[in-house]
């Protein structure tokens, strides 16, 4: 068994304009004027608290950032399928793997919202556990989930694939000591803090991920 574990935004799903109208939306109720899309796309990958903070610190705003969070995350709610949509290839690339390997998802989105995604695209069902960021382990890129992940399946680093987007997700597949491949369709790259030292396996589109999974070994 080789165990194949995806994060979510930015990399199963494009969540960015969902997640960019969502944070103005947030910013407009304290009287803000919006942040361009990509500027929002570029703080996401740690969490809605810390996507909160960055958005009111670009607003040059003093706002508390619990009520800020709030007012972020009831609005979200309302919003997350508005736009969002898989990637292009995704769905046939997931629904490919899972005939052979087993799949997971982690994520730092919180579970709840993560699950509803992945149920209104027919994604669940292919997926073995689904981690987000308050599924009581710490945050990517700490690897304590990915590590629970290969526990949990009985696979070791050597048979276990991470697919994500950011530097974060890099980051958590070296420090768990699995392979990576990095998606560079996503949005996770848009801080510039992509660093990749030729040991991982990037794609350009989802279709081409698992011919990446198999160059890898």
């Amino acid at each position: 068994m080789s165990l194949v574990v995806f994060d979510l935004d930015g990399t199963l799903v494009d969540s960015r304009l969902d997640l960019a109208e969502s944070t103005n939306e947030m910013l407009a109720s304290y009287g803000a004027a919006e942040l361009p899309v990509d500027a929002v796309a570029a703080m996401v990958g740690e969490g809605a608290k810390v996507l909160v903070r960055r958005a009111l610190a670009a607003a040059g705003l003093s706002a508390d950032e619990d009520d800020a969070l709030g007012r972020f995350r009831d609005i979200y709610d309302r919003r997350l399928l508005v736009h969002t949509k898989p990637y292009d290839g995704i769905e046939a690339t997931v629904r490919a793997l899972a005939s052979s390997v087993r799949l997971a998802v982690l994520t730092n989105k919180p579970e709840a919202p993560s699950r509803r995604l992945l149920e209104a695209f027919d994604l669940a069902s292919l997926f073995a556990r689904v981690i987000g960021g308050d599924s009581g382990f710490a945050r990517k890129p700490d690897p304590a989930g990915l590590e629970w992940l290969m526990r949990d399946a009985g696979v070791a680093p050597g048979g276990t694939w991470l697919v994500g987007d950011s530097m974060i997700d890099v980051e958590t597949a070296r420090r768990a000591g699995v392979k990576m491949c990095v998606a560079l369709y996503g949005f996770g790259q848009l801080r510039g803090e992509l660093v990749l030292d030729g040991h991982e396996k990037t794609v350009r589109a989802a279709r081409e991920i698992p011919a990446a999974l198999t160059a890898m070994g």
